[in-house]
């Protein structure tokens, strides 16, 4: 059985297609501007409608990613990516973009600005002790491992 994640439209985005896969096998789902010509300058944070607005199944999150090929060609990254929209969200999807190229790039309506990527998440108990269990590699890290 297939979870299913519901989109409802607002008023600005009467027409363009929900999120969808471009392959068979894209792990991310393709998500557009309802924004007419949005001008990103170089170094500029901008928030970008959707006009959706998502129901995910209880016990999963979905993550906000930057599309590669905006990465490439025009330095668009998304700030905190990934994004995670939590399953009790109910506002709209909004995606948080990022001018990091020397020029100022246009986006226009129903361009693909970012990616969904769907994932089960689990919600442990939280518990404080005294101590915690002696491994190996203890408090080592950041590099701590070496190289081969």
């Amino acid at each position: 059985m297939t979870d299913r994640v519901r989109f409802r439209r607002l008023p600005s985005n009467p027409d363009l297609p929900l999120p969808a896969r471009a392959t068979e096998h894209a792990a991310g789902y393709d998500i557009r501007s309802t924004e007419e010509d949005v001008t990103l300058e170089p170094g500029e944070i901008r928030l970008v409608s959707t006009g959706l607005v998502m129901e995910l199944p209880e016990g999963m999150e979905c993550q906000v990613r930057p599309r590669s090929g905006l990465a490439l060609k025009h330095g668009i990254t998304l700030p905190n990516s990934p994004g995670t929209i939590d399953p009790d969200y109910r506002g709209e999807l909004r995606v948080i973009m990022q001018n990091t190229g020397p020029d100022a790039v246009t986006l226009t309506r129903g361009e693909r600005i970012a990616q969904l990527v769907f994932a089960r998440f689990e919600a442990p108990e939280i518990g404080e002790v005294e101590e915690v269990t002696a491994t190996e590699r203890g408090a080592g890290g950041f590099g701590s491992t070496g190289t081969a």
